[in-house]
């Protein structure tokens, strides 16, 4: 059963990583449901990300954002399945 999660990434430095966050992110869009990102002064974008899917596939996006360098990513998963 599918599951919604919201993705919360942070980008310390946007410039040299942003190109392979959002190749990910294309990879999966066909379960990306809304996306926001906010870019700071200081040199570091905030980005949620939320989405609707199988858990593994869910965990699959969290860790490859996670493996790009310069990235931080968090992952909250509902409890209710869809």
């Amino acid at each position: 059963m599918k599951k919604i999660a919201v993705i919360s990434a942070i980008l310390e430095e946007p410039i040299s990583c942003q190109n392979e966050f959002n190749e990910v992110i294309t990879k999966f869009r066909g379960s990306i449901k809304g996306r926001m990102g906010i870019p700071f002064e200081e040199g570091i974008s905030v980005i949620s990300i939320v989405v609707t899917g199988e858990l593994n596939e869910i965990n699959s996006l969290t860790g490859k954002l996670g493996n790009i360098e310069g990235v931080t990513v968090k992952t909250s998963i509902s409890k209710v399945e869809i």
